[in-house]
């Protein structure tokens, strides 16, 4: 019995040793049809966003196009950042002076999506809706 609880503890010690530290990125957002979106920095290197499905959708949205944003991940190399899981909020652009949550939003259903695209209840085309990180749905 000790023995397999030396053993998971030694597993979890590697397996937190090799998590990546998040660090954060900030620059001009450039999205363009077809193209993998980059961050221009202000020091003017670009960056190349990566992420999971629902984060390359958002990376996709041309209406994003010259944000200033941040985004939160770890480089997969000097020049490719791997942006963090969506449910930690890791991607967000400023608006007038604040920091806005990136959501989509249909005003014929009233229904919110995280991703860009056709409403999943009338299918009529989403509107880019920024909103403050901290917002809560009444329901």
């Amino acid at each position: 019995m000790r023995f397999c609880l030396c053993l998971l503890a030694a597993a979890a010690l590697c397996l937190a040793a090799d998590s990546k530290q998040s660090v954060t990125v900030r620059g001009k957002l450039v999205v363009k049809d077809g193209q993998t979106a980059v961050l221009e920095t202000a020091d003017h290197k670009t960056i190349k966003l990566d992420g999971d499905n629902n984060t390359l959708k958002v990376l996709g949205d041309t209406r994003l196009n010259g944000f200033q944003a941040q985004a939160k991940g770890h480089f997969e190399a000097p020049d490719r950042f791997m942006i963090d899981p969506p449910h930690t909020k890791p991607l967000l652009v400023e608006k007038d002076g604040h920091l806005k949550l990136i959501s989509y939003w249909c005003d014929v259903c009233t229904v919110r999506a995280s991703t860009p695209g056709p409403c999943v209840c009338c299918q009529k085309e989403t509107a880019l809706d920024l909103i403050d990180p901290d917002h809560e749905e009444h329901k």
